[in-house]
């Protein structure tokens, strides 16, 4: 129970614990905490990460953005890539390809942003009414009608009204709540891996693609600096490690082995040399049900779209749309009503990644001409 000043009365806090303080878990407290709930966030890394991919913030996300007062410190941050080159095997770039732009309905356009910098905005401002504690993780769950005991790796249990797995991918709270993540993700196909380069980038504002059959090699340009981008096929590993580092750089070399064209050999170098080289599967979560009682998933733990730009955007609406079916709702019927909303995005999305993958990756000789051929038919920048 706790004073409510403005209504002079006693009243019930809800309480919810979020694991994961990425772009989901920030948004989530931020419209949590303004629905009358007292948010904790649980991160494992021990603070906020200074590196990342650069990500979408576009469609259903816009209008969240604009309602939580962000959108200047976006654009602050802001890529500012808007254009894309296809780079031949002599390195000569062809002409450039205008990035399509969505707009929301107040007129903001979308931002690519690095996702570092997209979580740390969120962070910042969420943080003011909610608890984050770093370099801990949820290790137990227990249940009941009336809430969930949480056991952590360091910090004492804690009792919530509600737990929401927002950790990503190889998320922890899906993995205690519903199984092993054997069972839930589908590999795509797709290994990707990517690394800063620490080089001013040739082109500025354009993002260069190298393609051979099954393999792609991009340079992005982030804020002034470089970053490279590995996308290769690949059936799925048995037993994949996501954090095995030394069983990535093997992979990665194994799959640009004799590959001369453009700047591929000193790329793939400096790759494997890389301290910060991420790496994982192109996969997605495949899930009858994203809640089991008061347990819930949202982001990537829920329906990962990895790679093809959206995860971030749909992290964001999925983050909007739980708070607002939490807000004075029972929460077991909020979390139905969350999903029947939110699953539509998601599957929507998901149908379009095998096309996304044959345009970004195609698969053989005559795919990688079909593609630049139709690349030369979109409008010039």
């Amino acid at each position: 129970m706790q004073f409510c000043t403005e209504c002079g009365k006693l009243r019930v806090v809800r309480t919810v614990l979020i694991s994961g303080a990425g772009v989901a878990g920030p948004t989530l407290a931020y419209w949590l905490a303004r629905a009358g709930w007292q948010p904790t966030v649980v991160e494992r890394a021990a603070g906020q990460r200074s590196s990342g991919n650069p990500v979408d913030v576009r469609g259903p996300a816009l209008p969240v953005v604009e309602q939580m007062g962000i959108v200047d410190a976006l654009r602050a941050a802001a890529t500012h890539a808007t254009g894309v080159r296809l780079v031949d095997p002599a390195g000569r770039p062809g002409r450039r390809i205008a990035m399509p732009a969505t707009r929301s309905p107040a007129g903001t356009t979308e931002i690519e942003v690095p996702r570092a910098d997209l979580a740390r905005i969120l962070h910042d401002a969420a943080r003011d009414d909610a608890e984050f504690r770093y370099d801990d993780t949820v290790t137990r769950l227990d249940q009941d009608p009336g809430g969930v005991d949480v056991t952590f790796a360091t910090a004492p249990p804690r009792r919530f009204d509600l737990v929401v797995g927002a950790d990503g991918l190889h998320s922890t709270v899906r993995r205690l709540a519903f199984g092993p993540e054997r069972d839930v993700v589908r590999h795509l196909g797709l290994y990707v891996a990517t690394t800063p380069l620490g080089e001013a980038p040739e082109h500025p504002h354009d993002v260069l693609l190298h393609n051979t059959p099954g393999r792609l090699v991009a340079v992005h340009p982030v804020r002034g600096e470089a970053g490279v981008a590995f996308i290769f096929r690949h059936p799925a590993v048995a037993d994949f490690d996501h954090t095995d580092t030394a069983r990535h750089r093997q992979l990665l070399t194994d799959a640009y082995a004799g590959e001369r064209g453009w700047r591929v050999p000193e790329l793939l170098a400096r790759a494997r040399q890389a301290d910060d080289l991420y790496f994982d599967a192109v996969t997605r979560v495949v899930l009858p049900c994203w809640s089991t009682g008061r347990v819930t998933l949202l982001g990537d733990a829920a329906a990962s779209v990895s790679l093809f730009g959206d995860g971030s955007s749909l992290a964001i609406a999925g983050a909007r749309t739980l708070a607002a079916a939490l807000a004075g709702n029972e929460p077991v019927a909020a979390l139905r009503r969350y999903e029947a909303e939110h699953r539509r995005r998601t599957d929507r999305r998901g149908r379009t990644t095998g096309l996304v993958a044959a345009v970004l990756v195609p698969g053989s000789r005559p795919g990688v001409a079909v593609r630049n051929a139709l690349a030369r038919l979109l409008p010039a920048g």
